[in-house]
């Protein structure tokens, strides 16, 4: 790949900083259907994007060698990993547990087996999968149509978690990870900026100037006997630059079942509350828990509100599948009709590619219920991407998140060295080599407790490179905040984490 070409659809570059040890992330990942829309579609977004971008500018780095072969001017990337997903049934993860319950994991070394080959920053990443969404927010001329799409974003943020049950690797402090996405309309930075408690901090721009979206995340993980509960901590933060609006949330708790034994299953629930800060709108999102017979499972249902709290859209649908929307009082009304037994079809179904699911299990595993059933007059706000066929030999990854550690000929001569791509304990999975990957693990993690030691020996604190400490600026809570800087790529003062 040419230096300055990118890992997953146009340029992409990494970002990084580490400083080593295992404090564990959410051990779910995200999802997989057979739902695609032309509409929404990712592929149909770069058929359409207007995007015009000078590459040799917006990327920080001179054209250098020759692009890989394209496809209508679009580069391509990889459609599966080196060697296939290595079983774990050989392995107890219950000797590693049972001393655990009830506390919070950050500082439990859990083995290489019950992980897939990306670091948690590669994983909040895959945030931008469904950023047409932000595109298309931000061509909209109304605030409650924009609203319905950052809505759309914020759910389509945790599809990918959907029977992604591995645990990505924990971040070394200072470690980076970067993405540039031409096709995208976007550049991604992040960068590990604590290790207990671990923060990860990112940073992402549209190559338009049409749009910022940032954070820091710091999940809490708590073990429960036969569950993993990741707790979300921290704000996220999108801005429409030429609307000049702000909308912030944090995300719904994620939750594996049967760690222990029996079939892995992932529910999200709780919560989500997205405010537009300049006009007062606000969008209430439910997650449903599974609830009794599994009837709530992946359920979404909520309602955007103005100021004064007046319904003026209603949301429904699955964070597995898609997300539906329509006018209140035409929602009612179906639901008094529901209520009475009126309706003979409870709306036209999307889809009918249900599946069963084992329940013989200690947490039984919940039928997968009928696909979200769609009132009449409902408009389509989202829907997931068709994940690749060879999925479940690959961590359930999508095909977005397949390219994200991608690390073609000449990339690592424009890489931050701490860019996650460089991780030799996350190659050596991701090449099928356990051994060597289990090793190096061991290794970078004595590393960072070295690096550790002499900071406390010499009294000196870590300093963070990319990001610093502040105030978000319209939440007004602790944050991480983007320093600025990294794509002009002067990486002479990154610390040597490998």
């Amino acid at each position: 790949m040419a230096a300055g070409a990118d890992v997953n659809g146009a340029r992409s570059h990494p970002v990084g900083h580490c400083e080593g040890g295992e404090a564990p992330e959410p051990f779910c990942s995200c999802f997989d259907s057979d739902n695609s829309s032309g509409e929404f579609s990712e592929a149909n977004q770069r058929v359409t994007g207007v995007i015009h971008v000078d590459t040799s500018k917006s990327n920080g780095i001179g054209k250098v060698g020759e692009r890989p072969p394209q496809e209508n001017g679009l580069q391509k990337h990889r459609t599966s990993l080196p060697a296939p997903m290595f079983t774990r049934s050989d392995f107890s993860v219950w000797s590693i547990l049972k001393k655990c319950i009830g506390l919070e994991l950050s500082k439990i070394t859990m083995p290489i087996a019950f992980n897939e080959p990306l670091s948690f920053l590669q994983r909040i990443t895959e945030y931008m999968e469904h950023v047409y969404l932000i595109h298309k927010a931000s061509r909209q001329p109304q605030p409650l149509d924009r609203m319905q799409s950052v809505a759309a974003f914020a759910v389509s943020a945790v599809a990918s978690q959907w029977e992604r049950t591995g645990k990505p690797f924990n971040p070394l402090l200072g470690e980076t990870y970067e993405l540039i996405r031409e096709d995208l309309g976007f550049r991604f930075i992040s960068e590990q900026v604590s290790h207990h408690p671990p923060i990860s901090a990112f940073y992402s721009e549209g190559l338009s100037q049409d749009f910022l979206f940032h954070g820091s995340i710091y999940p809490k993980l708590k073990f429960w006997g036969k569950s993993v509960e990741a707790e979300p901590r921290g704000t996220i933060t999108l801005e429409l630059l030429k609307h000049d609006e702000a909308y912030t949330w944090t995300n719904p708790t994620c939750c594996v079942h049967n760690v222990i034994i029996g079939k892995l299953w992932i529910e999200q629930y709780g919560t989500v509350e997205i405010l537009n800060h300049r006009t007062g709108d606000k969008c209430v999102l439910h997650f449903r828990p599974c609830g009794l017979f599994g009837k709530e499972l992946h359920k979404v249902e909520g309602h955007i509100q103005d100021r004064s709290k007046k319904k003026l859209f209603m949301i429904y649908g699955k964070w597995t599948e898609c997300l539906w929307g329509i006018d209140p009082v035409a929602y009612e009304s179906f639901k008094k009709q529901e209520r009475r037994g009126d309706h003979l079809r409870k709306g036209r179904p999307m889809d009918n590619s249900s599946e069963k699911a084992d329940g013989d299990v200690v947490d039984a595993v919940p039928e997968v219920q009928e696909t979200v059933q769609v009132i009449p007059g409902s408009k389509l706000l989202w829907r997931v991407n068709t994940r690749p066929p060879n999925s479940a030999q690959m961590y359930n990854f999508t095909s977005f998140t397949v390219s994200l550690n991608e690390l073609e000929t000449g990339m690592e001569k424009i890489l931050a060295p701490t860019d996650c791509r460089l991780r030799p304990d996350i190659r050596g999975m991701e090449n099928g080599n356990m051994d060597l990957a289990s090793q190096e693990k061991e290794r970078l993690e004595e590393k960072q407790r070295e690096a550790r030691r002499e900071r406390a020996k010499e009294e000196a604190e870590w300093q963070t490179r990319w990001f610093h400490q502040g105030s978000n600026p319209y939440t007004g809570t602790p944050d991480w905040l983007y320093t600025g800087g990294y794509f002009e790529r002067d990486f002479s003062g990154c610390p040597d984490i490998y």
